[in-house]
């Protein structure tokens, strides 16, 4: 038997970043101001962020004083005037000692004004020498050039996987041999020749060598390869070596890589497992093999290797036949949907076990074995095949089935280079046969996962009118991690928050429920935007952290950590009409007014999440009553196959239209903007905004001093009483009393009372300008102190603190009864 099976790569150590590698990252605007620090700028230079943000870049180098001297306005100069500048520059650290890093700025054009005008990277020595060597030797031994070195003894010492491949034989198999010992043929007796005038001389030596295993036949066989041998010097300039390059014949490259990237377009292109083992069939028959069958084993979960291997005979299923006719007899007596059963010593059945593929030649004893024991194996000698190749269909660990290819008509045989490429045909099928098998369940799965992390029903508010839509995914790529949310707040507000997840599957989802649940958590902290961005920000660096290394079903830690998620947070103040929002690299929101008029809100674009150290900047404004808020994600526009102005222009126009309710609204949306099923995940949110009128809001302020307090609950009394919500009174008077009391004496004025009047709810709020926060404890049997809270805590539904700028709003709120 002329077995050959392609050569296994040796085992690459893992790719890990070394541990202390950094970047140091910083951005800087046109006038030399520090505008972003990141967290690796932190560690190489000392300063934190507080310290760097907002001075002027120049102090950071090292050699002047001040503001870095006269040195520091020039090397500032000397960047700021081109596009791109790298070179060695002296830093200062913060604790006052000279460092040397080589710098690389980029400057950013005006259109993106954002991110700052110029980033400065500086990678410490370990990232970039650091396995260096290790890379350049896994460069080396994986390449998939036919490339080989001799010593001085014209003894093999490396190969790369393109020599392995073409010999079908491993480096450790060739290393210390001859040419002529590895491939016995006259032309490598010549190759060796030239090899020793290439070594005796040190000038280069063009020869032609014959690079197939002994006994081949075939092109190459004969007239041999075109070669060259390229000596080999020490930094002393002895000669140690000789290095051979071999050029595959032009004809059979082009042909073969035209054949692969024909599989990569065609094969997996449909659904259905059938329709996948046809395409693979079409591609290879007629323009690689005469005969091509592709057989899968019974069930789903096939396991590494068939069990039933050692029992018995291998049950599989006929999914696809194709072939050119047989001269004389027409085409081969073989049909897709049969039932074949492989014996374990056939050649199928050994490639089953195995998972390894090989090639027959028509007189090996095996193939002949199997042609008489076998009937079903009878259309080999019905055709005449002279060269059978087998090779598992094989994808995720998992042994699907084999293909079969075959030769009758082509005269020259299946070669080692023919098994890399079927194997190459046989894979691509099976990634999509793999994925076509378990695609229903773990749609169903994600899909499960995706709706249980959504809002099954959206909260009470009395801020905005609310409508949302979710588009999961077609196609194979599946549901993604998209999402939205809404989030009653203190004081009547609401945050309308939207998100997408990198990445689709149930990785994705469970990211999206680990980032949506710490936006609630942020959210009832009740974080301004830009703040609440920046610790989901640090949220997702940790999860990223905590997720390192390659996931078992190929995704990176990076993406299964969130990082490069995207996120739009607004929050909206029916009392004031202001809307205040932060984006993390998302679209900005668009807003209609009540005349119709659409536009963007011009939020800052800030980065995606998972980036660290770059900030997040809020943006407010006030909003007509009635005025409509769209929130979605980028499915929505469908950037991949539609201009994005025309998307916009769609959306707009949907949205500007007069509609009876939001719900239609996002259905004129969607229809608008989807002429297909979404290749990405579509999250819509449709807000229109309320107000709360001066009717329903009472604020008083009030002074410092201790003898006012029984005034404000009479004010509060007395406000209860127009509002015609006496049975409140009593409890409203206990919070009164309490919230003003601690505001005068931990607090600082001005003080600030105000009572909010919804439907459902009574909110009293006292502000003040002091940033001590009230929190609840339990008074021991003589203290004359700390019953406040608890009694505020157990008479009301829910109480809390909101920080501001300067100062703090400590909240209460109550439920009202109907009457």
């Amino acid at each position: 038997m002329e077995q050959l099976p392609t050569p296994h790569g040796r085992q690459a150590p893992a790719h890990a970043v070394p541990e202390g590698a950094y970047t140091a990252t910083a951005t800087v605007n046109e006038q030399g101001i520090v505008t972003g620090w990141s967290d690796g700028a932190r560690r190489l230079l000392g300063y934190p962020a507080s310290e760097v943000v907002g001075h002027r870049a120049a102090r950071l180098l090292a050699g002047g004083t001040g503001d870095g001297g006269e040195a520091g306005a020039r090397a500032w100069r000397d960047a700021a005037a081109c596009r791109m500048w790298s070179g060695t520059v002296a830093l200062r650290h913060r604790d006052g000692h000279r460092l040397e890093r080589n710098l690389l700025a980029h400057h950013r054009g005006t259109a993106d004004p954002g991110a700052g005008w110029l980033v400065m990277s500086a990678v410490t020595g370990a990232a970039r020498t650091r396995g260096g060597a290790a890379l350049a030797e896994w460069a080396f031994d994986q390449s998939p050039c036919v490339l080989a070195v001799f010593d001085e003894d014209l003894r093999l010492v490396r190969a790369t996987a393109g020599m392995e491949r073409v010999l079908s034989l491993g480096e450790e198999t060739m290393r210390g041999l001859r040419l002529p010992e590895i491939v016995p043929h006259p032309l490598s007796d010549r190759a060796e020749t030239a090899m020793r005038l290439a070594l005796d001389h040190g000038e280069p030596q063009s020869v032609r060598v014959c690079l197939q295993p002994a006994g081949a036949t075939g092109a190459g066989a004969e007239r041999g390869w075109q070669g060259s041998l390229t000596p080999v010097e020490d930094p002393a300039g002895r000669v140690r070596g000789v290095c051979l390059v071999v050029d595959l014949p032009e004809h059979l490259m082009r042909q073969r890589m035209r054949l692969l990237n024909d599989a990569m377009v065609r094969v997996g292109t449909g659904t259905g497992i059938q329709r996948t083992a046809q395409e693979l069939t079409e591609v290879a028959v007629p323009g690689f093999a005469d005969v091509a069958v592709v057989d899968l084993l019974h069930g789903p979960g096939v396991g590494e290797r068939p069990a039933a291997a050692k029992a018995g005979p291998l049950a599989t299923g006929r999914a696809a036949v194709r072939s050119v006719p047989v001269p004389g007899e027409g085409p081969v007596s073989l049909r897709a949907g049969e039932a074949s059963r492989y014996p374990v010593w056939s050649p199928a059945g050994q490639c089953l076990a195995q998972g390894h593929g090989a090639v027959y030649a028509g007189t090996d004893a095996a193939l002949a074995r199997w042609v008489e024991g076998d009937p079903q194996a009878s259309w080999i000698r019905e055709t005449g095949t002279h060269s059978l190749m087998v090779v598992p269909v094989r994808a995720a660990g998992t042994t699907l089935g084999v293909a079969l290819f075959a030769r009758h008509r082509r005269p020259d045989p299946f070669d080692a280079d023919d098994l890399w490429l079927a194997e190459q045909l046989a894979a691509k099928a099976a990634t999509s046969i793999h994925g076509d098998r378990h695609a229903p369940r773990e749609h169903t799965t994600t899909m499960t996962l995706q709706r249980s992390l959504l809002p099954r029903t959206l909260p009470e508010q009395g801020a905005v009118d609310i409508a949302t839509r979710y588009l999961p995914a077609a196609g194979r790529a599946g549901v993604g991690g998209d999402w939205f949310d809404v989030i009653p707040l203190s004081g009547t507000r609401v945050a309308l928050v939207v998100g997408d997840v990198v990445g689709h599957g149930i990785r994705a989802s469970a990211t999206m429920g680990r980032v949506r649940t710490a936006v609630r958590t942020l959210a009832d902290v009740d974080l301004p935007p830009d703040e609440l961005l920046t610790h989901l920000d640090d949220l997702v660096l940790h999860l990223a952290a905590d997720e390192t290394g390659p996931d078992p079903d190929g995704a990176t830690a990076e993406t299964a950590g969130g990082v490069g998620t995207t996120c739009l947070y607004a929050v909206y103040d029916p009392v004031t009409r202001r809307l205040s929002a932060a984006r993390a690299g998302h679209p900005p929101p668009a807003v209609v007014t009540p005349t119709g008029a659409v536009r963007f809100l011009d939020a800052p674009p800030g980065p995606p999440l998972g980036l660290g150290g770059l900030p997040f900047e809020a943006f407010e404004t006030e909003l007509p009553e009635g005025s409509l808020l769209a929130l979605y994600t980028n499915g929505l526009l469908d950037v991949r196959h539609h201009d994005i102005d025309d998307a916009l222009d769609k959306m707009f126009a949907a949205l500007a239209r007069p509609a009876s309710s939001l719900d239609t609204v996002c259905d004129r949306v969607l229809a608008a903007m989807l002429t297909h099923r979404p290749d990405d995940d579509i999250a819509l949110l449709i807000a229109r905004t309320h107000a709360l009128h001066a009717d329903r809001v009472a604020t008083w302020h009030l002074p410092s001093d201790p003898a006012i307090v029984a005034h404000a609950r009479q004010q509060a009394t007395d406000q209860l009483t127009t509002w015609h919500l006496g049975e409140a009174a009593f409890i409203t008077e206990l919070v009164v009393s309490e919230l003003v009391t601690n505001a005068i004496r931990y607090g600082q004025p001005p003080i600030r009372l105000r009572l909010i009047h919804t439907h459902h709810t009574l909110t009293c709020e006292v502000t003040d300008s002091g940033n001590t926060t009230p929190h609840m404890r339990r008074a021991h049997t003589y203290d004359e102190g700390g019953r406040g809270l608890l009694l505020i805590g157990r008479l009301t539904h829910r109480w809390g603190t909101r920080h501001h700028a300067t100062g703090k709003t400590v909240w209460t709120e109550q439920f009202l009864t109907d009457g």
